[in-house]
């Protein structure tokens, strides 16, 4: 999977985000979405539920139900399995991200929730749409750790929870985020390039190390000039 990190500025200047929906005020209520994981309950007034992150938390009526079983049986009856049309789904879903389309990407890990809803890649990708979508860097923050522990996360999981952290101002806590990344996936020359700030951030002399690293990885066209920002900012050789 490929990282969603084209779609942020630099870390190391000021980031802007443009806010699609708002988070409606409710109280801090937790749902079940699978057995054993609890989610805060947030609904955002300006998008339709099933581009909001597990439908909105909508009630669903008989008929939506309904609905819902018929695709969950006819992705499954097209891929073979229900583990191949997960992997169909969340594909599509990573293919929206990387293409910038949100909102599709949304109704992508929606479905995916509906064929396999303990699986890690559901609270990775609806964490993507809360960042994205809605600039819910909370729910993001949530949706990120729950996906961590999840069965058969993805190797960019962490980095891109890392790089969130970095965009929400939090550089200690990214950096053993992104420390582990970088060892998940040794050659994402994008988990290097964040590394690197994250480390130079908190004062940490081994910056450079880590920009060393990400050049090496070639890293992708926006990643590479937070390297080149990076860089110059610590001053490495």
């Amino acid at each position: 999977m490929k990282s969603f990190g084209k779609y942020f500025r630099r870390a190391v200047g000021a980031i802007a985000f443009v806010t699609l929906a708002s988070t409606l005020p409710v109280a801090a209520e937790t749902v079940e979405v699978a057995p054993g994981v609890q989610v805060t309950k947030r609904t955002y007034a300006a998008a339709p539920t099933n581009e909001q992150p597990f439908f909105g938390f909508a009630v669903k009526n008989a008929e939506e139900k309904a609905a819902d079983e018929k695709f969950v049986s006819a992705i499954i009856g097209a891929t073979g399995s229900r583990e191949k049309a997960f992997e169909e789904i969340t594909l599509r879903g990573w293919r929206a991200v990387n293409t910038g389309k949100i909102r599709e990407a949304a109704l992508r890990f929606n479905q995916a929730f509906l064929i396999s809803p303990e699986q890690s890649a559901v609270y990775h990708g609806l964490a993507v749409v809360a960042q994205f979508r809605f600039n819910d860097l909370d729910a993001a923050d949530e949706l990120f750790r729950i996906a961590l522990k999840q069965p058969n996360p993805v190797k960019a999981l962490r980095a891109d929870y890392g790089r969130m952290l970095l965009i929400a101002k939090r550089p200690r806590d990214a950096q053993p985020v992104l420390e582990q990344a970088v060892k998940d996936a040794p050659d994402f020359g994008d988990a290097w390039t964040n590394l690197a700030i994250a480390r130079f951030q908190n004062g940490d002399a081994a910056a450079c190390a880590a920009a060393d690293e990400a050049a090496k990885k070639r890293p992708s066209n926006n990643s590479g000039a937070d390297l080149t920002a990076v860089r110059n900012a610590a001053q490495c050789k």
